[in-house]
């Protein structure tokens, strides 16, 4: 097989520019003039205002003014732009419902982490759903229809495979990857080529396998685009340590098992039109199609902490897991037809804890299951093995 070779484009942010106004003119003072009458024909006539009143005050005061507001308002970085940091904050515009999906992705080799998956996406897109007509690259990791034949699936489960779709995006991304990881690890194996396991991939990825081969190395055309992504990796370096231990739980597929037999989803984690409210909203889990009176049962050992109907929800049991990667861990399971459990009850992983149903604000029978990590809504599928 042949990969595909995409342009190594130059990732950096365009710098505001900032221009002063040198097109007013202030005008030359007027001249006093001299009375008519007798009794100040000898008075001298008063000096104009100087050239720093009319020239320099002006431009300070407004200075002053528009720095002022600006500080204020938040808007003075705007004006004097501050050093990038390449901490957790420079990565504040990474959307984290993609995090659990890069944990995930880069959890299939060991070559690959979150941060390099990251790293080469901001580098072929900044993270912008290209349109792809003139390059032929499509989504955030810029894949081609030919490549995304061979590693694009339907990870999130929505129904469809598109590399428009980031989270199946990013699982491809992560596939290719890692198989380049595999490859370039055995011919360091054997002697055939030398140098960073995580060089000879992005090399891999940029020139193919068979040009590392013939350089037994990485090769010079392939160098641009390794120093461009790892120049990237520190900002995204946080997603590393939480998956590592000390922050957020690593999404791997086996943390959490399925709630039902069989998942099928009907409807996604993420931004959507209710259907019964039309209002749009984040849809804060994923449905998943059961039959009325379906079992459903815990997704992992833990405490019940709410088991009630609610206008909303219908029938709805909250299950406390305790502390997973230092963060607290709950799931939820909504619409059901009826309750198994009751508030404070241990439960371990497959405990049956209600039935499939349509209570509350829903158009038919359902599971509506949730996880909450660290207080916030993220998506459940890449925390959730495939099924029992």
């Amino acid at each position: 097989m042949t990969e595909s070779r995409p342009d190594a484009r130059q990732a950096a942010d365009p710098e505001a520019s900032h221009r002063q106004d040198a097109d007013r003119d202030p005008g030359e003072p007027e001249q006093a003039r001299a009375a008519g009458s007798s009794a100040r024909a000898g008075k001298r006539g008063r000096r104009g205002p100087g050239l720093f009143t009319l020239l320099v005050l002006p431009g300070l005061t407004a200075l002053v003014g528009v720095s002022g507001y600006l500080a204020l308002t938040g808007g003075l970085s705007t004006i004097w732009p501050q050093e990038t940091d390449s901490g957790p904050a420079a990565a504040a515009h990474l959307d984290p419902s993609y995090l659990p999906w890069l944990r995930k992705a880069a959890s299939a080799c060991t070559v690959v982490t979150p941060s390099l998956l990251a790293a080469q996406i901001d580098q072929l897109s900044g993270w912008h759903d290209g349109d792809g007509r003139l390059s032929g690259e499509k989504g955030i990791a810029g894949f081609t229809d030919a490549r995304w034949r061979t590693w694009g699936k339907d990870d999130d489960g929505n129904g469809h495979a598109s590399p428009r779709d980031p989270a199946d995006a990013i699982m491809a991304l992560g596939r290719q990857d890692c198989s380049l990881a595999g490859k370039v690890t055995d011919l360091r194996t054997d002697g055939t080529v030398n140098g960073d396991l995580v060089d000879l991939t992005l090399a891999a990825y940029a020139q193919g396998t068979g040009a590392v081969i013939e350089a037994g190395r990485v090769p010079p055309d392939a160098r641009v685009y390794v120093t461009e992504v790892k120049a990237l990796l520190p900002r995204y370096r946080a997603a590393d340590q939480e998956t590592s231990g000390g922050g957020t739980a690593t999404a791997t597929g086996g943390v959490l098992v399925a709630p039902l037999n069989a998942l099928t989803v009907t409807s996604p984690f993420g931004s959507r039109v209710h259907p019964l409210t039309g209002v749009t909203k984040l849809h804060t889990g994923v449905d998943f199609a059961a039959a009325q009176g379906t079992r459903v049962t815990a997704a992992a050992p833990g405490r019940v902490v709410f088991a009630a109907l609610t206008k909303a929800y219908g029938n709805r049991v909250v299950v406390d897991h305790g502390t997973v990667g230092g963060r607290r861990l709950e799931t939820t399971y909504s619409h059901l037809s009826a309750l198994q459990v009751t508030v404070g009850q241990a439960v371990q992983a497959g405990t049956p804890i209600g039935l499939a149903g349509s209570t509350g604000l829903s158009t038919g029978p359902h599971l509506h299951f949730e996880v909450i990590y660290d207080g916030r809504y993220t998506d459940p599928l890449p925390w959730l093995s495939p099924g029992r």
